[in-house]
């Protein structure tokens, strides 16, 4: 059940805040103690709708900080928020965990000073910002200057959209420009002290309040690569301080994990750090695994400010952190980048725990009944039949493909996942009540249907296209009655994304390395951590000592991962491999390799959070003893 906002400070662990009062934390010092011409210290308080709200809590009381900021949004919850507006127009459509744990501290981060920037504001910025106001004055917080950025939302122009643009114009759910960093620093320049936005890039959140600070100018492209470096490196909360590690039993505090905090300086010097005190770890590895995660190409990150070069950023471990430095920039493109979903029909998930002998025998001869009763009903109604349908038993490794190990085929302990696709959310009904009767009338063992009768879903498939910056029109609102445009004016000189992808792509390398006779897992020589863009996997590998990484190049190829991976692309497998030299990295991108993805998909890893998991077991072979 969700707290009321006004019991969410009590959750943070050494939050210095007790019984609604405010008390000044031990560690903290004011801001008058600071030198804020030296560094700027910028935290990240959320990675995600759905992340934990003692963060902010814990970075407002103990994170010294300049800039607290917040990263809600996905392409997925764009969708969530859009249908939440369309239930209630004038309240929905934004993120309420941001001012259910950022309100009640109102008066803590208006004595300390710290600015607020976040992407809350979703497909209804101005809600957000009214019930943000109406928090405030309830907690004696009167006075802040509150600003919007607003007009990525091109929803209202979906009747322009083309097929070559998207597949399904007519059906189109949400349509976002990822704005940049510069109507950030603006309405920052303007006096805000919290700046709330529609969709942006996640590490604009952090370089706004950067250009803003020290004037950084658009046009020194390694400054700007350097702050969005700074900002993709906190923009997933505690993924840059020990979360889902590779090394996770490593890792204590889960439970009061520290979040990270960018300390910046002038030049664009970055180390990373967390709260004093606080739960998880920050290593080479954990700040390396989030410097891979969901970039693509390393050599040309595309980002609205600024086309970034990360191949050749280190990392450092200095006493309280890690450094980093190394990151180049190039000029920008012409274009935002618009991301959207449309629908197309419906989806219905459900799972079912399954025990005895046999357990993955029972589970695939259960689904396999449901699915042609199913198939057998629509007949007689004249529905169409299933458009797609997706089974797996969890607990047998059948996720791995041939690498599965066949003791694991025979488990006695498993979960029936099965998800289906129809275009008629009836036909969908019809199979969620004929799951049930696997109780009494199928295998034994089948223990329940979690949740209850699973029920209909819309499926949203993710789509993308570019969009003129200089035909989009930005707002910039204050809450005391300032409005203003900003207008991008983009890069005319910018040739074309395909140049661009020419650039750090490495399918093979000439390195010779001595052979032996040793073999290791690639998780003994290397951190690795996947995540999704669209129905696209990213793959990162860094090695653990930079000695053993030509052993890693060497023996770990683009047709090795595809190979490896064989069961999980649609069409003709693709795989761009790209080398971070900095850190002694790769970084592999496997094309149309999610089932849709994020919601289109309908298997239990959408956004191949396990796909480096699996790839952890693949077997460097040959190679003389490692020390």
């Amino acid at each position: 059940m969700r707290l009321p906002f006004h019991r969410f400070s009590l959750l943070t662990p050494g939050a210095g805040i007790r019984c609604g009062r405010i008390s000044r934390h031990a560690n903290y010092a004011t801001t008058t103690t600071r030198n804020k011409a030296d560094v700027v210290r910028i935290g990240c308080a959320s990675g995600f709708w759905g992340d934990t709200p003692t963060a902010a809590g814990q970075l407002i009381n103990r994170g010294k900080l300049d800039f607290l900021v917040l990263d809600y949004l996905s392409e997925v919850t764009m969708s969530l928020l859009v249908a939440s507006q369309q239930k209630n127009p004038e309240l929905g459509g934004w993120c309420p965990d941001f001012v259910q744990s950022v309100g009640p501290l109102l008066p803590a981060v208006k004595k300390q000073g710290i600015k607020i920037v976040t992407n809350a504001g979703g497909v209804n910025p101005s809600a957000c910002m009214k019930t943000l106001l109406g928090v405030a004055e309830k907690v004696g917080c009167t006075g802040l200057k509150v600003a919007l950025v607003t007009g990525d939302d091109l929803l209202h122009s979906k009747d322009t959209l083309t097929l070559e643009q998207c597949p399904s114009p007519q059906t189109v759910t949400s349509a976002n420009a990822y704005l940049g960093a510069g109507p950030i620093s603006r309405a920052l320049d303007l006096g805000a002290d919290i700046v709330i936005t529609g969709r942006c890039t996640d590490s604009a959140l952090a370089l706004g309040p950067l250009i803003h600070t020290y004037k950084w100018s658009p046009q020194d492209y390694d400054l700007m690569a350097k702050g969005s470096l700074a900002g993709h490196l906190i923009e997933c909360g505690a993924q840059a301080t020990g979360g889902i590690y590779t090394d996770w039993d490593s890792v204590s505090g889960w439970e009061n994990n520290g979040f990270p905090i960018a300390i910046c300086s002038s030049d664009g010097g970055i180390t990373i750090t967390k709260p004093e005190g606080t739960g998880g770890l920050l290593t080479r590895g954990t700040v390396g695994e989030q410097l891979v995660y969901e970039i693509g190409n390393p050599a040309a990150y595309v980002l609205p400010d600024v086309v970034c070069d990360f191949s050749n950023v280190e990392l450092e471990e200095v006493e309280g952190g890690v450094k980093v430095s190394g990151a180049k920039g190039r000029a920008p493109t012409s274009t935002y980048k618009v991301g959207g979903t449309f629908q197309e029909g419906w989806k219905c998930t459900a799972v079912c725990p399954i025990i005895g002998p046999r357990a993955r025998e029972k589970g695939r001869k259960t689904a396999e009944a449901i699915l042609k009763r199913s198939s057998f009903l629509y007949k007689m109604l004249k529905l169409e039949d299933f458009k797609r349908k997706y089974v797996q038993i969890l607990g047998s490794e059948e996720a791995y493909g041939d690498n599965a190990r066949p003791e694991n085929l025979a488990t006695r302990d498993a979960v029936l996942w099965m998800a289906v696709h129809h275009s008629e959310r009836k036909a969908l009904e019809i199979f969620a009540k004929e799951i049930a009767s696997a109780g009494t009338g199928m295998a034994p063992g089948l223990t329940t249907v979690i949740s209850g009768r699973p029920k209909p879903a819309p499926l949203l498939h993710f789509f993308s296209y570019l969009f003129p910056k200089e035909k989009l029109v930005v707002k910039i609102q204050t809450s005391d009655g300032h409005e203003e445009s900003w207008v991008d004016p983009g890069n005319d000189k910018f040739t074309g994304l395909e140049d661009l992808e020419k650039i750090g792509t490495a399918e093979s390398t000439t390195a010779t390395v001595p052979s032996g006779t040793y073999s290791y897992k690639l998780s003994d020589l290397a951190w690795l951590r996947s995540g999704d863009k669209g129905d696209t996997c990213n793959i990162g590998v860094i090695a653990r000592n930079p000695d053993w990484f030509p052993y890693i190049s060497t023996r770990l190829g683009g047709s090795e991962v595809i190979d490896y991976f064989k069961h999980k692309f649609q069409g003709v497998p693709v795989c761009k491999r790209y080398e971070l030299r900095g850190v002694k990295g790769l970084n592999f991108v496997l094309e149309k390799s999610l089932g849709g993805g994020g919601i289109a998909a309908l298997n239990p890893d959408p956004q191949g959070k396990g796909y480096a998991q699996m790839l952890a077991d693949f077997v460097i072979k040959d190679v003389p003893k490692l020390k």
